[in-house]
């Protein structure tokens, strides 16, 4: 296959932007840039980005599961970005109105306390960098009609963000090592969801390294005060108007919201 032009590029971004606006989803980008051509796949997440015009807050981790890698040929991580305007208190509403087709996991969310900048960025390194933990949870929300991706569309797509939620109790590392915690997720009060630390990459930390690395290889390292989800704990489960979701992670407590409006 040849590579992708700079048109296709700019084409695919189109596509997503156009999708993210106005909630309308749109046909799967690959048939511009390819299916798992992931440095066409970044130029274009780099250019939503740019396009939705707001500031970057921090970032997030996908294909944190190594059955998730294996449904999409891959052996490694995705990152998106996490912007401005994502975030949704907790126990608050999230209006689903430009939403498409949204889905909600349970992840322990880093706050970073220092710039990851120097060094070999391992799960040591990066672990003096967190400047507490909290429980969280990702609404992932694919703009690509029925979920219809291969990991090109989802990288393009930034990793599939939408909104997240932080819960309200912070957590020193010292206190509670990630990889132990277990996770419980409730939709309307039924348990729909559960996993451990482990699930994610062997360790939270280890995702976190990962994306240090990454975002450094990138020129765009990750900063003090910046927010990381980590990665899900377990399955991503759908989601419609109405719904509560809660977040339960031993040791770390609980992350709530609501879905409101029409998806």
């Amino acid at each position: 296959m040849s590579l992708p032009t700079s048109t296709a590029v700019a084409d695919a971004a189109d596509r997503l932007l156009h999708a993210a606006r106005t909630g309308e989803a749109c046909a799967p980008v690959r048939d511009l840039i390819g299916p798992d051509d992931l440095d066409a796949a970044y130029a274009v997440a780099q250019r939503v980005v740019a396009g939705l015009g707001r500031r970057p807050v921090g970032r997030k981790i996908g294909l944190t599961s190594p059955a998730v890698q294996a449904q999409l040929g891959v052996d490694q991580p995705d990152l998106g970005v996490l912007l401005e305007g994502m975030a949704v208190p907790h126990e608050g509403t999230l209006a689903l109105d430009r939403l498409v087709a949204p889905r909600v996991e349970a992840e322990i969310a880093f706050v970073l306390g220092a710039d990851l900048l120097d060094g070999p960025l391992g799960p040591d390194d990066v672990r003096g960098a967190v400047a507490h933990q909290v429980a969280a949870l990702e609404i992932v929300d694919s703009r690509i009609a029925d979920w219809d991706i291969t990991v090109a569309d989802t990288v393009a797509d930034n990793g599939s963000s939408a909104a997240y939620v932080l819960g309200p109790t912070t957590v020193a590392l010292a206190d509670v090592e990630p990889v132990g915690v277990a996770m419980t997720l409730t939709r309307n009060g039924e348990e729909v969801s559960s996993g451990t630390g482990a699930a994610c990459l062997g360790d939270p930390l280890a995702a976190l390294s990962w994306l240090a690395r990454t975002a450094r290889a990138f020129g765009d390292p990750l900063r003090a005060g910046q927010v990381v989800l980590s990665g899900a704990l377990g399955p991503m489960v759908p989601a419609t108007a109405g719904d509560v979701f809660t977040a339960h992670l031993t040791g770390l407590g609980e992350a709530t919201v609501t879905l409101g409006g029409r998806p």
